[in-house]
């Protein structure tokens, strides 16, 4: 989503805030611009639509300088990318300049009111009132501080907001309200950075040193930075003692790795991540799953009644294939649900329902509402994220972090095999718990999982395999993806992958579902990825696969080495090794991802930030 870094200090804020702002590209964005505080006290903004390296193209007689500004990558939300649209935008009177992560759902409302006190505006977008309710506070008698605070009071949403004052002892100002992407602040020596994500916040903590203290704003609360230091409020100005908490470098700092991209550097470290999901989580003496903290106790955990998986995008289809595992392993019933819907029905949920979330930052602003409405209404809760402190994990009686190391690349991968490898644990564990599973079985489970880490790495050894059936698929402009059980949400994640990064049209469904409307859809044109490994349902899908060949469909079809005899129905075959059914899914999801990055590289397309998309999906 969008990116917020601001600084207050002794140095040259220019090169501080527009690092930060490099740092944040990940997030996805369309536009981009940064506020200075210069040497006279006045506030100079440069914009640019694109790339943040636009900034210092457009600075071609030099930045402005000064030691405090704003900084900010927009994702368009109101009004299309331009120049006019970018952040910061400024007052009338150029005193004060505002940047905006989040939806202000009462601007209509709040911009008839300014337009008839007599504000002129400049753009299309909401976050220009932001801007106008400051200025009128301050024309009406309150301070900076105060009419910021005032202007958190009349705006209605989910938002992170902040502004800088004008003047020589200017100040940033910034708050949070409702669930919109957080403010993280760090500070340091007579200088302090805010950000919208830690990456932001790297500039200070490599001149400092290897850590930092930094503090993460809470819905309803403000934060005042000045050269004299940081002050946490309330939306009503009460001072607010906020425990900071020790970050690294290692947290925030992140790179290639050699590769051509991020997407594919968090591909190859799949292995790893799945070995750093199970670490601690799996007694390989006893081969038993042991999660000490799950939250619930072997007395609560009797009691369940059922189990609700939510999320939205790939935490979705990761959501669909932990509903398999959970009814297939701890004998509950299990639903799996798109967080964006599920908040907005009123479901069931009494004090026995246990509901897990799934959520790569654990910020996105759907996920949180849901939970937030599981808490209402007395629900267990448990959430699957990458991000320790992130709203999902405050939010949740407990917390299973992925563990995957920051992940760049918009389109999830790494991120995605780690929930993967969590459901497979908490259903494990479940049906431990309860008794569901034998012995022999939960360690015939453990067993399987403990070859995960290998069977990947094998996976992605050689991708020359991935390149060279990327030439043959290029140029379909149509894919259907096919599988069956927990594959289907696998087909669904495969076609998310290459729609996401190549733009390519591509629809992910049940295979036993293509005749009953889909199967219309078959011909010469129409390019199959069918997920046929060996398992309970293998008999199924390679029947489906006949009837889309029998009417002209080209097939690329995802098999278990060694099947010669369905390889020889289809056009072109990605082998996945051997392996025991609860991780199949897993290793299916990578040929997928390699096929769609090739395929998107074959497009020249832009694959660590396709357009359009962003990260942390923090407005609605």
């Amino acid at each position: 989503m969008c990116g917020i870094v601001g600084y207050v200090g002794k140095q040259d804020a220019w090169p501080i805030i527009y690092e930060g702002l490099k740092r944040l590209e990940y997030r996805g964005y369309d536009s981009a611009g940064i506020a200075i505080v210069d040497a006279q006290g006045d506030i100079q903004v440069r914009k640019t639509v694109g790339k943040v390296s636009g900034l210092d193209e457009a600075a071609t007689t030099g930045h402005p300088q000064g030691s405090v500004g704003l900084g900010h990558t927009r994702w368009a939300t109101h009004g299309r990318p331009s120049h006019d649209n970018a952040h910061p935008h400024i007052d009338c009177q150029q005193r004060i300049a505002v940047v905006h992560n989040g939806i202000v759902e009462n601007y209509l409302e709040l911009k008839q009111w300014l337009t008839g006190a007599g504000h002129v505006f400049y753009s299309e977008t909401d976050t220009e009132v932001l801007t106008h309710l400051v200025e009128e506070g301050m024309e009406q008698g309150l301070s900076f501080q105060d009419a910021f605070r005032s202007m958190g009071g009349m705006v209605k949403g989910s938002q992170a907001i902040s502004a800088v004052l004008q003047g020589e002892d200017s100040e940033i100002c910034a708050l949070r309200l409702g669930h919109a992407g957080g403010i993280v602040v760090a500070q340091a020596d007579g200088q302090a950075i805010i950000g919208s994500d830690l990456p932001a916040l790297l500039p200070l903590l490599q001149a400092e040193s290897n850590t930092g203290q930094v503090g993460f704003l809470e819905t309803g609360e403000m934060v005042v930075v000045t050269l004299d230091g940081v002050e946490y409020q309330d939306l009503d100005g009460n001072p607010i003692v906020k425990q900071p908490r020790l970050v690294t470098q290692e947290e925030v700092l992140v790179d290639k790795g050699g590769y051509q991209h991020f997407m594919l550097k968090e591909i190859m470290e799949q292995p790893q991540a799945v070995a750093s999901a199970m670490r601690e989580r799996i007694n390989f003496d006893t081969r038993r799953v042991d999660l000490p903290d799950f939250p619930l106790s072997t007395e609560e955990i009797a009691k369940l009644d059922r189990v609700m998986l939510i999320g939205c995008g790939t935490s979705l289809n990761a959501a669909q294939v932990g509903r398999h595992l959970v009814e297939r392993y701890s004998g509950l019933p299990a639903e799996a649900e798109s967080a964006s819907e599920f908040r907005y029905r009123d479901p069931f949920i009494g004090p026995n329902t246990l509901v897990v979330s799934i959520g790569q930052s654990g910020e996105t602003a759907d996920t949180v509402a849901a939970m937030q409405m599981v808490k209402d209404k007395g629900g267990k809760l448990i959430t699957i994220c990458n991000s320790e402190g992130s709203q999902a994990s405050r939010i949740a009686d407990g917390s299973f972090y992925m563990r995957s190391g920051i992940e760049i690349g918009v389109a999830s991968t790494k991120t995605f095999v780690a929930s993967l490898t969590i459901l497979n644990l908490l259903a494990i564990y479940l049906g431990q718990s309860r008794g569901t599973l034998e012995p022999a079985k939960f360690q015939e489970l453990v067993d399987g999982l403990a070859q995960l880490p290998r069977l990947m790495g094998e996976l992605i050894a050689d991708s020359s395999v991935y390149q060279q059936m990327a030439q043959e698929y290029a140029t379909f402009d149509n894919f259907l993806f096919l599988g069956r059980g927990m594959n289907s949400p696998i087909a669904s994640e495969g076609a998310l992958k290459l729609k996401e990064i190549s733009y390519i049209h591509a629809e992910g469904y049940p295979a036993g579902e293509m005749k009953h409307g889909p199967i219309a859809l078959i011909d010469s044109a129409m390019a199959i990825v069918a997920l046929a490994p060996k398992d309970t349902l293998y008999d199924k899908v390679a029947n489906n696969i006949r009837e889309v060949k029998a009417r002209d469909g080209r097939v690329l079809a995802v098999l278990t080495e060694g099947d010669t005899q369905l390889a020889a129905d289809v056009d072109h075959v990605l082998y996945i090794p051997e392996a025991p059914e609860h991780i199949i899914p897993l290793l299916t999801t990578v040929p997928l991802q390699m096929l769609a990055y090739h395929i998107a590289l074959l497009r020249d397309r832009d694959v660590d930030q396709p357009r359009n998309l962003a990260k942390s999906v923090t407005v609605e």
